[in-house]
């Protein structure tokens, strides 16, 4: 779980006295469903437009947001809290003699909008006297009358609230009978309503949805006082409600005998598997610290690209721009130049704002440019960044690649992280033969505690689900495992991928990046993948 998800849901299950000021006022559950005329949305962009060009700008975007959220969360046998939120209004960005400038209004009037584009632009022209150098932005050609949806099959906001509210009580009730002592449980859903409108032509109408139910359960020996939790293996996910269908096509089962989920998702059976093996961490040893094969699973794998590959080649901290914030990278512009070394010949990481379920799959970014798919890492290579459009020129790149985000209609939109994603091996392997070879590895599933230092260099990992392998077998489940590594060293130990038929998705629901501070969603896909010779430390050890 990263920073910024612990914060949502700590202050959010403290009986509801604490809702981020992002998330809006409070609604009832039926005006989820409603939506905004989009002939409304475009007369509002229209006035706004026609005020900032009255006002002296060269370019304008208008985004009218309406941003819908629901979040049930429970624990045992008892319904904690229940969030309805709505946040909507219009945000306004210009740029005036070179220099950006940006407004918003919840005020839905024609009225209301054009002075927030006045304002905009005098906010620009001020902020031009001491601007050095002009705001160059790469074209983004004009699209006219468009929109886009996520490819949902039951929007999850129509689901009547006691659906949802049953099917999480169940869930603890089965953690409870297979042998927890605690369980929490949540679900969180995610609407976000974008209209996206420019001087370049674009009139951009999108409907976005994501999905996450989290959960962790606790076991604890009564007789020592010892605990082990093991959190859910569902993912957030850029789907509906039908994401909880548990459609059997999508179980991935280990070798031995472990499910992992992939585009659909079995929430009481998870939770069935998490007591019982919550409840076999308190008797399984501790590691013994040395070098191991790491075998790591993609439900594991994910958080490892999204801290030493999707932030480190995110341009804006490459160029210093997060270093109050978030740090900097080690990925320097000079590391591009050279064709740096990022991993071994079979490591391609890509990025892709298109891929179907994933958090960050949209038709058009906040700057209402296209969504692709493009190369970071080739064949162990650095190749590119990440990059929007007032950036593009710094490397030389004459577009933008469309991962410009804004988490309100009230926040500027900003260089956020795509989906970033190792690509599957070409050759086809399964799990079960990539553990044949192992002689001394560690099977990790599941992402659990992490650390890594300012640059994106240095780094720790541990999980959820632990289990050692000698002579190609997987022989029992250990505990206290974390491994340390050097982003390089890690992605060149990396000697074999599974093919495309394990590959999977996991992602951060709440990925936290600015000042004032925004939130994204994001996904990161891998199979699963073999990493030679790495650094395995025992979490339990104490140096007392």
């Amino acid at each position: 779980m990263q920073r910024r998800d612990f914060l949502a849901l700590s202050g959010l299950s403290l009986g509801g006295l604490v809702v981020p000021s992002y998330f809006g006022h409070a609604i009832a559950a039926e005006q989820l469903r409603s939506t905004l005329d989009v002939g409304l949305k475009k007369r509002l962009a229209d006035a706004a437009l026609t005020a900032a060009r009255g006002a002296g700008a060269t370019y304008c975007d208008v985004r009218i947001g309406r941003y819908l959220r629901q979040f049930v969360i429970t624990r045992e046998d008892k319904v904690q809290n229940v969030v309805n939120t709505e946040s909507t209004g219009t945000g306004i960005r210009v740029i005036v003699n070179g220099a950006w400038g940006f407004a918003a209004t919840n005020q839905l009037t024609a009225q209301a909008v054009a002075q927030a584009a006045q304002q905009a632009a005098a906010i620009a022209r001020a902020n031009s006297r001491t601007q050095t150098e002009p705001v160059r932005l790469a074209p983004a050609p004009g699209v006219g009358e468009v929109s886009w949806r996520t490819p949902i099959k039951k929007n999850a906001m129509e689901v009547p609230l006691k659906e949802k509210v049953d099917l999480l009580l169940g869930v603890n009730a089965d953690a409870i009978n297979a042998g927890a002592d605690f369980v929490n449980s949540m679900m969180f859903l995610v609407n976000e309503q974008k209209y996206f409108a420019s001087t370049d032509g674009s009139y951009i109408d999108q409907d976005v949805h994501r999905i996450w139910v989290p959960m962790t359960v606790t076991a604890i020996d009564k007789a020592s006082g010892k605990f082990r939790t093991r959190d859910g293996l569902s993912s957030p996910m850029g789907l509906g409600y039908e994401y909880l269908d548990g459609d059997a096509s999508q179980k991935y089962v280990t070798p031995n005998g472990v499910i992992n989920y992939g585009l659909s998702y079995d929430m009481r059976e998870d939770a069935i598997a998490a007591a019982r093996q919550a409840r076999a961490k308190l008797a399984a040893p501790s590691v013994k610290p040395g070098k191991y094969d790491l075998v790591l699973d993609p439900s594991h794998t994910w958080l490892t690209i999204h801290e030493n590959v999707g932030h480190p080649l995110e341009l804006d901290r490459v160029l210093g721009y997060e270093a109050n914030y978030a740090g900097t990278s080690f990925a320097t512009l000079d590391k591009r130049e050279q064709r740096f070394q990022y991993g071994s010949g079979i490591v391609n990481l890509f990025a892709d704002k298109t891929q179907p379920g994933s958090l960050g799959a949209v038709g058009f970014d906040d700057e209402g440019v296209k969504t692709k798919r493009w190369d970071l890492v080739k064949e162990g290579k650095l190749v590119d960044y990440q990059t929007i459009r007032d950036q593009a020129h710094i490397v030389g790149k004459s577009e933008s690649d469309g991962c410009c985000y804004a988490d309100s209609w009230s926040s500027v939109q900003f260089q956020r992280m795509a989906n970033v994603s190792l690509a599957p091996g070409k050759a086809k392997l399964s799990v079960a033969d990539m553990i044949k070879d192992v002689e001394d590895g560690i099977y990790i599933i599941g992402d659990g505690s992490f650390s890594i230092d300012q640059q994106r260099y240095n780094a720790q990992f541990g999980g959820q689900l632990f289990y050692e392998i000698k002579k190609g077998e997987i022989t029992r489940q250990i505990e206290d495992v974390a491994y340390q590594i050097r982003t390089p060293e890690f992605w060149n130990g990396c000697v074999a991928i599974c093919d495309e038929s394990d590959y999977r998705l996991g992602g951060s629901f709440f990925d936290g990046k600015g000042q004032p501070g925004q939130v994204s969603a994001v996904s990161h896909g891998s199979s699963t993948a073999r990493f030679n010779g790495m650094n395995v430390i025992s979490t339990a050890r104490s140096l007392g």
